[in-house]
């Protein structure tokens, strides 16, 4: 080989060698960078007062879910005795004699009126927090009250006033009291026991039955609970 091709392959050689240790130093990165820290990070102390208050937020969760569950629980049993007293004033489309269905109707009036006492009883181990938990039984008693002033006005033809119920239910006293928009609520939905009766009568051609619908909702325009 002659002398200047020897040299050039010399040169070559050492040129790869270099760039292959540059590569693997490059792969390769110091173990330094890679150390852990084995210094112990010192955790915060934990504060005895957010400790004492977060146990007494716990504390508050678990009470307010306990009672709400008890309340559901009772207003649970009054939806369902209000659909079996609903149920039986059904009967009045059909020729059954009214005092056989106010009679299923009441009895099942009795029931709900002590539920609703119980439910009074679970309200006073909370005084003063009536409408934090009014949602819970709002839609019930509105569907009772509808049911209350069906009743009453198949048996006097005349108005369920506020007083007469909160009577009913036993409700007359105390902080636990029928709330006037729950009251004014079951009175609309009382409207749909209207049509139902007005298209059954007009069926067997009472028009006088009719007609002293039109006078009531003449004569009891104005609602003014007391």
């Amino acid at each position: 080989m002659r002398p200047a091709a020897a040299a050039a392959a010399a040169t070559a050689t050492a040129a790869a060698l270099r760039l292959r240790a540059a590569a693997a130093s490059l792969s390769s990165p110091p173990a330094a960078l890679f150390t852990p820290c084995r210094a112990a990070i010192p955790r915060a102390a934990a504060s005895p007062v957010m400790d004492a208050q977060f146990e007494s937020f716990r504390a508050q969760l678990d009470e307010s879910s306990t009672l709400r569950d008890r309340i559901r629980a009772v207003v649970s049993e009054i939806e369902s005795a209000s659909r079996v007293a609903t149920a039986a004033l059904l009967l009045v489309h059909q020729p059954v004699p009214l005092e056989d269905v106010l009679g299923k109707a009441k009895a099942q009036v009795e029931v709900i009126k002590g539920l609703y006492a119980q439910l009074a009883e679970v309200l006073k181990e909370c005084p003063g927090q009536y409408y934090r938990y009014h949602g819970d039984w709002r839609s019930e008693t509105q569907a009772v009250v509808s049911m209350l002033a069906f009743m009453h006005w198949l048996e006097t033809d005349g108005l369920l006033m506020h007083t007469d119920a909160q009577e009913k239910l036993g409700l007359s006293s105390g902080e636990f009291c029928l709330d006037v928009e729950d009251y004014l609520t079951g009175l609309c939905f009382m409207s749909n026991e209207f049509v139902s009766s007005i298209t059954d009568q007009t069926k067997n051609s009472s028009h006088n039955f009719i007609l002293g619908i039109c006078l009531w909702f003449e004569t009891e325009n104005v609602v003014q609970p007391a």
